[in-house]
C-alpha cells in the first residue's frame, strides 16, 4: 500500500483489525486541522488520501488539506480526483448507462480484447422505480393492475436487466415493486462505512439529481449525469475543484401545522435567494442535532431545488439509531459509529460546529416556518398556504383561450369564492384534478405520513370525500410505509378517500400519472379550465406532472389529502369549509388536523426495527413475474435489430476529436429562463403526431405500446426524435408555436426541430443552442446532452447552466458557453437567421478560458463577442477534446 504521508493506521473492530487512512496521523504529520473543516471536506479528504499514489497525487491531498473558505473561488485553487465508493441508478437512467457500457464491451471485444476489461469496478446498484404508471388508481385493486401494465410494458427493458445483472460484476438489481431508489438506498442499501481489509466512508454518486436524500444519514452523495457515472463504474475518478461550503445553521422548532415538508419547501426558498449553485451546505446547530433523520432526509433531498450540490448532515448519535431501527447489522453498526469517532468524522455534541470554518453561514428558524405550497411551476416559488389561491391569478387571467369563455367571463374575480365541492356539479377553474401522496421526498418522513393518515381518518369520520374528478393516488416509496399505516390502522380511511397503494415508485412525480378522470380532462380540454394537479413530490416544471395540467404544486402529504377533499384550489385551506359533514355543517382543515402529540404518540408505537426487516426480505428476489423473465445469456449483448427499445448507440461511431472552433453554426433554439432537461428531452408519454411517434407507428408499434420517452431510453432513434419535443417549449424561432418547433435557415420553413436538424446534417451545418439563465436545470438527464449532440448541436450558449447537465454536455462533446454578465440572447439581437463562427481564445481550449464569437447575419458581420468557455477543469477540457466521455473512456481501455 503507497503511504506517503505515513497515514496508513490500524483499527480494531469486532471481526479483527482493519486498515484505515488517518485523517488525525495525517493532521499529526502537519498537513492541516481536521476539527476546522467541515465534515463534507474531511470525507473528501480521506478519499483523496486514501487513493494517493493510485488514482490521486500527493500535491492533492496537500492542497485540500489546507482547504480554507474561499479556496474555491481562488485561480490557484488545485483540482483533486474524488472516487466514489458506490454508484446508484433507477431505471430510467440507468438503461442508458448500461447499454452504453454493453456497447463499450461488444466495441472492445471487437477490437481483439477481453469482455471483463469493460465491468464495473465499484458495487453499482439499479433500482427499478420509474416505469410504474398511475394508471388504475381509487380501486383495491390498483397496485396488481399497475404491476400486470408495467411488465407488460417494459417487458423487453427488463430482460435487458436480467442481462445485465449476470452480465456484468458489481451489478445488482432492485426488482420492480421495492420502492423508489433514493429510500431504498436510505433505508437498506446504504452501509455508510465500507468495511473490509480497509474502513472507508460510504460515498456514492447517482444517475438521478435526489440522490442527495442519503447526505440525511450522514453519506456524502450526489446526482451525476450518467455519463460521468459510466465513467465512474470503470474506475475514472470525478474532478472536482475545492468545494464552497456553505453552513446552514438550524435552530429552533417546527411547531403547530408545519411539517418537514413545509420547512424542506421555505429552505429552498431561502437558499435560492442566497445562491447556493456549485456549493456543498452543510447543516449545523442545535435543531440540526435534534432532526430525526427522516426529516433530516427530507431537507437533504431537496438539495437540487435549493441548487447545491448537497446538503450533508455528518454522522451522530441520531444517525447511528437510525441505523439500527432499520434493522442493520448491529455489529457493523457498532463498528461504523467506531471508525467514525476514530477519523473525527461522528459528529459529537457540540451542535454548533464551534472550529469548523464554513465560506458562508446561513440561519434559518425552524420556528418560522408556516405551512406552505410551492408552485406553479417552480420548487422554489413558495406560497403561504394562505395565499395559495392568489398564486393562481397569473395563470387564470392567461389559460382559457378567448373563444372558450362565456359572456363576462372573468378569470380572477373568483379567487378565493368557488362554491364548495358537494354543492358544485362539475370542475371549474382551479379543480384539483390529481392529487397524489407519492415521491421518496415525504413517502420517507414517517410523522409526514402519518399525519396524512390521520387526517382521512378524521375526515372520513366526518363524512368527507374527494370531489368526483380529483385523481387521488398514493405511491410509497417503500413497502415499510405500508407497513406501518396499517399497523396504525390508518390505511383503510385513507382507500376510503380514494388513496389506495397504487404502486410502489416514483409514479405521480415524474410524470406517471396515468390519464386524468373523465370528468376533468373534459373540463379541461372543453371548456379550458384551468386545472391543478398537487402532490407531495420535489419537482412541479410546467407540463411535467401532466401534459393538460398548467399548475402544479407542492405540499406536504396531509394538504394533498386536505386539497383532494376541497376539490379547488381556489379554496383558501385556512379560512373555508373542505366540505361539509354528515349534518350539512361546515368542516374546516382545523377540524381535521390532528394535534402533533396524538403523530408523535402513534409514530412511536409503530416504529419498529423489525418492520424494516420484514418489509426488506428477498427485495432482491422480486415476485415471480420477474424470476419468469427471459433474457439473453452471454458476456456480449446480442442486439436485435428491430428492437424498439433497445439499439447499439451510436456514440462511439459518431465521436472525433475536436478544438473548439466552430465554422458557419446556425442556430437551431432560442430559449429564455429555466429551460429544464425535460424541455430538453421529455420522461413523458410519446404524442402520436411527434416524430417519436411517427417513427414508432412506422416500425409497428399501436398507439397503446408506445410506453413513454424515459422507457425508450435504449433506443437512440426515438430519444433523439424526442430531444426538444416537450409540448410546453417555447422556441423564440417558432413564433407563438409551442412545442418541438423551429425555423430552418436560409429556408424559412417551419419545421419540427428533429426535421430541421436533418437538413442541416445534409447540408453539413453544425447547430448552436442558444439560452437564458438555469439552463438544464432539472432531473440528472443525459440525454438531454446525448439527444443534441446526435442532432448535430455542437455548442450551447447560455447565461448559466445547472451544475450536472453542464458537465452531460461536456460528456457528450458539446462545447458549454457562457455569455459574460449583463449579456445574452436579446443584448447580443439574436433573431434566428444569423450564422455563429466560434474560436477558442488567446491559445486553445483551457479550463475557464474565453472564446469569440463571430455573429453573422447575410454573410456581413454585425457583432464580435466573447463568452466564457466552461470547461471547468483540465478533465473537461480532455473529455471535450476526445469528443466525449465515452470514447474517451473507450481510448483508455483500449490504449
Amino acid at each position: 500500500m503507497i503511504d506517503p504521508f505515513d497515514s496508513r493506521r490500524m483499527l480494531r473492530l469486532s471481526g479483527g483489525e482493519v486498515a484505515v487512512s488517518s485523517l488525525p496521523a495525517l493532521e499529526g504529520a502537519g498537513l492541516g486541522q481536521v476539527e476546522r473543516l467541515p465534515y463534507c471536506v474531511r470525507i473528501l479528504l480521506e478519499n483523496v488520501l486514501r487513493h494517493c499514489g493510485r488514482g490521486a497525487e500527493e500535491a492533492e491531498v496537500v492542497s485540500l488539506a489546507a482547504w480554507t473558505p474561499g479556496v474555491a473561488a481562488s485561480s490557484e485553487a488545485v483540482e483533486v480526483p474524488f472516487h466514489p465508493s458506490r454508484v446508484i441508478m433507477q431505471d430510467l437512467t440507468g438503461l442508458p448507462c448500461l447499454v452504453d457500457l454493453a456497447a463499450l464491451r461488444a466495441e472492445a471485444v471487437r477490437r481483439g480484447l477481453e469482455p471483463g476489461r469493460i465491468d464495473p469496478l465499484v458495487p453499482v446498484d439499479l433500482v427499478i422505480d420509474h416505469s410504474v404508471h398511475m394508471d388504475v388508481t381509487g380501486r383495491p385493486d390498483a397496485l396488481q393492475c399497475n404491476m400486470d401494465v408495467e411488465f407488460g410494458r417494459n417487458r423487453e427493458r427488463y430482460e435487458f436487466f436480467r442481462w445485465a445483472q449476470r452480465a456484468f460484476g458489481n451489478l445488482r438489481v432492485v426488482p420492480p415493486g421495492a420502492g423508489i431508489v433514493h429510500q431504498v438506498n436510505l433505508e437498506y442499501l446504504a452501509p455508510v462505512v465500507h468495511l473490509g481489509l480497509q474502513a472507508f466512508p460510504d460515498t456514492v454518486v447517482g444517475t438521478d439529481s435526489h440522490t442527495t436524500m442519503i447526505n440525511g444519514l450522514g453519506v456524502l452523495g450526489w446526482g451525476v449525469g450518467g455519463i460521468e457515472a459510466e465513467a465512474a463504474m470503470l474506475g475514472r475518478p470525478l474532478m472536482l475543484l475545492p468545494p464552497r461550503v456553505v453552513g446552514v445553521r438550524l435552530s429552533g422548532r417546527l411547531h403547530g401545522r408545519a411539517t418537514a415538508t413545509d420547512a424542506a419547501l421555505t429552505l429552498t426558498r431561502v437558499l435560492r435567494s442566497v445562491g447556493v449553485v456549485d456549493s456543498l451546505v452543510e447543516f449545523f446547530g442545535p435543531a440540526a442535532a435534534e432532526l430525526p433523520v427522516a426529516d433530516r432526509a427530507t431537507l437533504a433531498n431537496m438539495a437540487p431545488e435549493y441548487g447545491a450540490t448537497c446538503g450533508y448532515f455528518p454522522v451522530d448519535a441520531a444517525s447511528i439509531g437510525y441505523l439500527l431501527h432499520t434493522a442493520r447489522n448491529a455489529l457493523h453498526v457498532a463498528d461504523t459509529e467506531k471508525y467514525l469517532r476514530a477519523q473525527k468524522l461522528f459528529r459529537e455534541s457540540d451542535p454548533e460546529g464551534d472550529g469548523i470554518s464554513y465560506d458562508q453561514v446561513v440561519e434559518f428558524d425552524l420556528t418560522q416556518v408556516e405551512p406552505a405550497i410551492a408552485g406553479p411551476r417552480r420548487p422554489q416559488d413558495v406560497v403561504p398556504l394562505g395565499s395559495a389561491p392568489a398564486s393562481l391569478t397569473p395563470l387564470l387571467a392567461t389559460s382559457v383561450p378567448g373563444e372558450l369563455r362565456g359572456p363576462g367571463w372573468s378569470g380572477s374575480a373568483a379567487i378565493g369564492r368557488p362554491s364548495v365541492h358537494p354543492a358544485a356539479d362539475q370542475p371549474e377553474d382551479g379543480a384539483v384534478v390529481v392529487a397524489a401522496i407519492t415521491s421518496c421526498t415525504n413517502t420517507s418522513n414517517p410523522a409526514a405520513m402519518l399525519t396524512a393518515g390521520l387526517l382521512a381518518r378524521n375526515a372520513q369520520q366526518l363524512g368527507l370525500r374527494p370531489a368526483p374528478w380529483v385523481k387521488t393516488s398514493l405511491a410509497p416509496g417503500s413497502r415499510t410505509v405500508t407497513a406501518y399505516l396499517e399497523q396504525a390502522g390508518l390505511l383503510p380511511p385513507l382507500e376510503a378517500l380514494g388513496f389506495q397503494v397504487a404502486g410502489y415508485g416514483c409514479a405521480t412525480c415524474i410524470g406517471n400519472s396515468g390519464e386524468l378522470l373523465p370528468q376533468a380532462e373534459e373540463a379541461i380540454a372543453r371548456r379550458g379550465i384551468l386545472g391543478v394537479a398537487v402532490l407531495s413530490g420535489n419537482r412541479n416544471f410546467e407540463g411535467r406532472i401532466h401534459p393538460l395540467v398548467k399548475a402544479n404544486y407542492l405540499a406536504s402529504p396531509p394538504l394533498v389529502v386536505a386539497y383532494a377533499l376541497a376539490g379547488n384550489f381556489r379554496v383558501n385551506l385556512l379560512t373555508a369549509p373542505l366540505g361539509l359533514d354528515q349534518e350539512g355543517e361546515p368542516v374546516f382543515l382545523s377540524d381535521i388536523w390532528p394535534e402533533r402529540a396524538e403523530v408523535e404518540v402513534l409514530l412511536a408505537a409503530v416504529q419498529r426495527p423489525g418492520l424494516f426487516g420484514e418489509a426488506y426480505a428477498g427485495i432482491l428476489q422480486g415476485e415471480a413475474r420477474w424470476a419468469a423473465l427471459s433474457s439473453p445469456r452471454g458476456a456480449v449483448f446480442e442486439w436485435a435489430p428491430d428492437s424498439t427499445y433497445v439499439r447499439e448507440p451510436p456514440f462511439l461511431a459518431a465521436a472525433s476529436r475536436q478544438d473548439g472552433r466552430i465554422a458557419d453554426a446556425r442556430l437551431l433554439a432560442l430559449l429564455g429562463d429555466s429551460v429544464t432537461t425535460d424541455h430538453i428531452s421529455p420522461a413523458g408519454s410519446i404524442p402520436w403526431d411527434a416524430p417519436a411517434g411517427l417513427y414508432l407507428r412506422e416500425h409497428g408499434i399501436a398507439r397503446a405500446d408506445f410506453n413513454s420517452y424515459g422507457a425508450r431510453r435504449g433506443n437512440h432513434e426515438v430519444m433523439m426524435r424526442g430531444t426538444f419535443a416537450n409540448t410546453r417549449l417555447r422556441n423564440r424561432m417558432a413564433g407563438e408555436r409551442e412545442g418541438g418547433w423551429t425555423v430552418h435557415h436560409p429556408s424559412g420553413d417551419l419545421l419540427t426541430i428533429y426535421e430541421a436538424s436533418r437538413r442541416y446534417g445534409h447540408e453539413g451545418v453544425p447547430l448552436v443552442v442558444a439560452a437564458g439563465r438555469e439552463y438544464g436545470s432539472g432531473s440528472s438527464r443525459d440525454w438531454a446532452a446525448k439527444g443534441p449532440a446526435l442532432l448535430g448541436v455542437r455548442a450551447v450558449i447560455a447565461q448559466s447552466f445547472e451544475r450536472i447537465h453542464r458537465s452531460n454536455l461536456v460528456g457528450m462533446g458539446i462545447l458549454p458557453l457562457q455569455f459574460l454578465p449583463g449579456e445574452g440572447t436579446e443584448s447580443w439581437g439574436l433573431a434566428g437567421s444569423e450564422t455563429l463562427d466560434i474560436e477558442p481564445m488567446p491559445h486553445g481550449l483551457a479550463p475557464k478560458g474565453l472564446a469569440e464569437v463571430t455573429v453573422r447575419r447575410q454573410g456581413e458581420i454585425v457583432s464580435v463577442r466573447r463568452v466564457l468557455v466552461r470547461l471547468d477543469a483540465a478533465a473537461d477540457v480532455s473529455a471535450y477534446q476526445a469528443g466525449g466521455i465515452i470514447p474517451a473512456m473507450l481510448a483508455a481501455v483500449t490504449g
